[in-house]
């Protein structure tokens, strides 16, 4: 699937694509840190990038993880924007692409553990926090809240 405005387009990709902006957006650039995950690679995870050009900037990634969204739903991963692009609105553009090509194939709901730092750009794509959900995340020690999002509401 492939989506495309100007010359920024959002395809799904190889999770491959994406560790190098995982790596330096959302882990600070440090060689040692844990950027991949044993989920990359089975079946039913889903990795979408914003491109501008041929360059990486944006990363989303949707592992099959049952979580406050229930049986069926998926959990967003590694959103990460590149640091000179972010407030363009490219993150929130590889998200409803993905959310579309996700409820396209029958799922209903989606959750994260969005940085308490990001949460107002999730509330702004319509996702809701979890009240109580609370913590600090155990790999980066940033505090985050959970939040979930009903693809039939919004895309049915």
């Amino acid at each position: 699937m492939t989506e495309a405005s100007g010359d920024f387009r959002v395809a799904r990709v190889s999770p491959g694509e994406l560790l190098d902006l995982r790596r330096r957006v959302l882990r600070g650039g440090r060689p040692e840190a844990v950027v991949t995950n044993p989920a990359d690679e089975d079946p039913l995870a889903r990795h979408f990038a914003g491109f501008l050009g041929a360059r990486v900037v944006v990363s989303a990634s949707f592992f099959a993880v049952e979580g406050p969204a229930g049986p069926g739903g998926r959990q967003l991963r590694y959103m990460a924007t590149d640091f000179d692009v972010q407030g363009r609105g490219l993150g929130a553009a590889v998200l409803a692409v993905a959310e579309a090509s996700l409820a396209a194939e029958g799922v209903t709901t989606l959750w994260a553990n969005a940085r308490d730092s990001a949460l107002g750009f999730y509330r702004r794509c319509h996702w809701r926090v979890v009240e109580g959900s609370e913590h600090l995340s155990a790999e980066t020690q940033i505090p985050h809240t959970v939040i979930v999002k009903d693809l039939g509401a919004t895309l049915g």
